[in-house]
C-alpha cells in the first residue's frame, strides 16, 4: 500500500506544479517534453535496464509503442479538451476513465469480484462524483495549458465535436492505466519497457514541438527536471503497487485515482484557497471510507 501512496503524492506533485506553471504563463508542452529524458536518464541509474535483453521484448514492444504513443498525444488531447471544455469537465473526464481499467479488471485480468470490493468500488465512484462536483462556469481558453502560441495568440482549434475531446481524454487515461497493468506483469523486465517507453514519447512530443515551430523557453525546459522525476517516481511506484497488489487491480485502479482527487483536493483548499462545498467534503469522506474498504478487501 505504500506504494500506491508515493503514486498518488507523486502525481498531485504534478499537478501542483503544472498549475504553478501554468499561472506564469509557462509553455507547459516543453516541460513535459524536457520530463522524458530525465525519466529516461533516472530509469537508466536507478532501475538499471538490461539492454541485452532487447531482442527478448517481443510482445512487449506492442505495449512500448502504445505508451509511447499515447503518453505524450494525451498530454495535447488533454490541453484541447481544456480549451474547448473547461478545465473542470475535463478532470472529471479524466478520473472517471477509471471505469475502463476497472472494467478490465474484471474482464480480462480475472480478478474475483467479491461483496466487499463491490461496495469499495461504489463508494470510489461516488467520492469521485463528489469531490469533482462544481457549480458550472465557462470554459476559459486562458486556462489552458495550449491556450497560447509563442507570439501570445490563441491557438485554432481543429474542427472537430467539443466533446470528441473529452472522449480522447476518458479513453486515452482509462487504456494508459490497463497498459501500465500489463507492463507491470513483466515482472523483473519492467525497467526495460519503462526505459524504452519514456525514450520514445520524449522524441515524438520533441517533433510534434519542432513541427509546430516551438520557440523554446528556458524556464520551461528547466521545470521539465522536476516533472521528469516526479513522473517517474508516480510511473514507477504505480507500477510498484500492481506488482505488490498483483491480484487485486481494481484495489490500484480505484485507490490510485480516488487518492488523487482527495489530496488534491485538500492541497487546493489549504494551499491555493479553493473553495469546497459540502459535496466536496461528502466526497473525501466517502473517498476515505473507500480506501478502508478496499484495503481490508
Amino acid at each position: 500500500m505504500s506504494y500506491l501512496v508515493i503514486a498518488v503524492l507523486c502525481s498531485v506533485a504534478v499537478s501542483i506544479l503544472l498549475k504553478i506553471l501554468r499561472q506564469h504563463d509557462i509553455d507547459i508542452r516543453q516541460t513535459i517534453m524536457a520530463g522524458y529524458p530525465v525519466a529516461f536518464i533516472l530509469t537508466w541509474v536507478f532501475l538499471k535496464p538490461d539492454l541485452s535483453k532487447v531482442a527478448d521484448l517481443n510482445a512487449a514492444w506492442g505495449i512500448i509503442l502504445l505508451l509511447g504513443i499515447l503518453l505524450p498525444l494525451v498530454f495535447v488531447i488533454l490541453g484541447r479538451a481544456i480549451e474547448s471544455m473547461g478545465i473542470i469537465a475535463t478532470d472529471a473526464a479524466q478520473r472517471l476513465s477509471l471505469i475502463i481499467p476497472i472494467v478490465a479488471a474484471f474482464a480480462l485480468f480475472g480478478e474475483v469480484l467479491t461483496l466487499q470490493r463491490t461496495w469499495g468500488i461504489f463508494l470510489g465512484f461516488m467520492a469521485l462524483v463528489a469531490l469533482l462536483y462544481r457549480r458550472p462556469e465557462k470554459a476559459n481558453a486562458n486556462n489552458s495549458i495550449y491556450a497560447r502560441t509563442d507570439t501570445g495568440e490563441k491557438r485554432g482549434l481543429a474542427k472537430l465535436p467539443v466533446g470528441s475531446w473529452l472522449l480522447g481524454v476518458w479513453v486515452g487515461y482509462g487504456v494508459i492505466d490497463i497498459l501500465f497493468k500489463q507492463v507491470a506483469k513483466q515482472g523483473t523486465a519492467f525497467p526495460l519497457t519503462l526505459f524504452m517507453t519514456f525514450g520514445l514519447a520524449g522524441l515524438l512530443l520533441l517533433v510534434y514541438l519542432i513541427i509546430n515551430k516551438t520557440r523554446w523557453e528556458g524556464k520551461a525546459l528547466l521545470s521539465g527536471v522536476v516533472l521528469g522525476m516526479l513522473n517517474m517516481g508516480n510511473i514507477y511506484a504505480y507500477i510498484k503497487a500492481h506488482q505488490t497488489l498483483a491480484d487485486s487491480p481494481s484495489v490500484v485502479f480505484t485507490g490510485m485515482n480516488v487518492g488523487v482527487i482527495a489530496v488534491a483536493t485538500l492541497v487546493g483548499v489549504f494551499a491555493f484557497k479553493e473553495s469546497l462545498s459540502k459535496f466536496n467534503m461528502l466526497g473525501i469522506v466517502l473517498a476515505i471510507a473507500c480506501v478502508f474498504v478496499l484495503f481490508w478487501s
